[in-house]
């Protein structure tokens, strides 16, 4: 850890420790959520979800509106909808964040479900504004899981896209910095191996997902010049598959970074051995120095 003050500087810091805060950074799939659920469930731990805080504080309006849209192309639910008959909302979960990834879509075809890639550009900008929102409102729920609940100890779980909107080799980036200096900062390291499953499940289920633009907008374009296809060709499961091991080896120096010059590395395979509070605690006790 080298840029800013860690906020434990040594194992005897963190296990004296009367509230610990923590923040948790990895691919989607390696297991922040199961972890953060699991420390919740036992009572001390506030649980903070940016993908959640994302899907309702920031992107909750344009979500519903979306929602209203479908409904207005059924002339049932339409008349209801003009008379204000019914009542549409996402019911967006820690568990269940469908009706967020199902607003921010795939380019491509719309016979096959696809966007505009100019509608999906405007919709991966909301996300990005959202995220970055979302993780400087860390440090208010930090401060509100004690005044108003009680709880002594602070979890963030973080979406797999907070790599993308932060540049952790800066050392004065704001949102880092920011999160550095009331968070241990923590990723969950995975191996090739949970790559490649990460990889056949996306493969069976593909996803809508965030991207760094500049990312997004070369592979856009490889992809269509590979296949020598127009915008509206595009089937949009077959974009999101090509481009998703790809997006994976972008991030994974990011995360590095991330880990290197503002907290600590855990591996993947250390949580297996996580069954409850302390078990997790001496497990990061175990990386940071003595």
């Amino acid at each position: 850890m080298s840029y800013g003050t860690p906020i434990y500087k040594t194992r005897a810091d963190w296990l004296a420790a009367k509230n610990r805060h923590v923040l948790l950074f990895a691919m989607s799939g390696l297991g922040k959520t199961y972890l953060s659920s699991m420390l919740r469930a036992g009572g001390r731990w506030f649980h903070y979800s940016i993908d959640y805080r994302i899907g309702t504080r920031y992107m909750g309006e344009y979500i519903a509106d979306n929602f209203k849209s479908e409904a207005m192309k059924v002339p049932f639910l339409r008349e209801l909808l003009l008379q204000d008959a019914v009542y549409i909302a996402s019911n967006i979960t820690f568990d269940n964040l469908a009706p967020l990834s199902t607003y921010l879509g795939k380019p491509g075809s719309s016979q096959k479900g696809g966007l505009p890639f100019e509608e999906y550009m405007l919709r991966q900008d909301q996300h990005r504004r959202a995220e970055t929102a979302a993780l400087l409102d860390t440090t208010h729920f930090i401060r509100r899981a004690r005044a108003i609940y009680d709880i002594p100890h602070f979890i963030c779980d973080t979406g797999g896209s907070i790599c993308e909107v932060v540049d952790p080799e800066d050392p004065k980036d704001p949102i880092l910095s920011e999160l550095a200096a009331h968070n241990l900062m923590i990723w969950i390291e995975g191996s090739d191996a949970h790559t490649d499953e990460l990889v056949r499940r996306f493969d069976r289920a593909p996803k809508p997902m965030y991207y760094q633009p500049q990312f997004l907008e070369r592979k856009w374009v490889e992809y269509r010049v590979a296949r020598g296809l127009k915008e509206e060709e595009v089937d949009p499961d077959d974009f999101v598959r090509w481009t998703y091991r790809q997006a994976l080896e972008h991030r994974q120096p990011r995360y590095a970074a991330m880990a290197r010059n503002w907290g600590i590395t855990l591996k993947a395979e250390q949580l297996v051995t996580v069954r409850d509070e302390q078990d997790f605690i001496q497990l990061v006790a175990s990386a940071l120095p003595k």
